[in-house]
């Protein structure tokens, strides 16, 4: 992740992440019993979430603040990037560290739900203007109705 460059960091964040969380998926039923009789028991945690705060400190926190801004430009403009690998990353990033939203609250309240405050009936005029103009954007790069 280091040494890629801005245009493949966010496709190989996304496999960095896939990756790691479907080995969790295999590594902790292989460990359900140290799971359930030692870390639950004597140490009083929990095997995936040791391995997902791992990830986080060692992988996450450090791209971050570079994968952020990647995100936000992409998401600006559509299909840079596919949607599914950027719904992948932000329910990932979620995932690991539900406070993250607070960086970018528009591009998560996109993928997970009750993100944002709910609407109010004195603002739908403005709600309206913002999918006026949204629809404005699209039709001059080129999607029409």
């Amino acid at each position: 992740l280091q040494a890629s460059p801005p245009d493949l960091y966010i496709e190989r964040f996304n496999v960095a992440l896939g990756q790691y969380m479907g080995a969790l998926q295999s590594i902790v039923p292989l460990f359900i019993y140290m799971n359930k009789f030692y870390i639950e028991t004597k140490l009083n945690r929990d095997l995936k979430d040791d391995l997902i705060k791992l990830f986080t400190e060692h992988v996450a926190e450090k791209h971050i603040y570079n994968l952020m801004p990647l995100l936000l430009e992409a998401q600006s403009t559509p299909f840079q990037i596919t949607p599914s690998t950027m719904a992948n990353i932000v329910k990932g990033l979620y995932t690991l560290r539900p406070e993250w939203v607070q960086m970018a609250p528009a591009l998560f309240s996109k993928f997970i739900p009750n993100i944002l405050p709910p609407a109010v009936e004195s603002e739908l005029q403005e709600y309206a203007a913002q999918d006026q103009k949204l629809q404005r954007e699209l039709m001059q790069n080129g999607f029409t109705r």
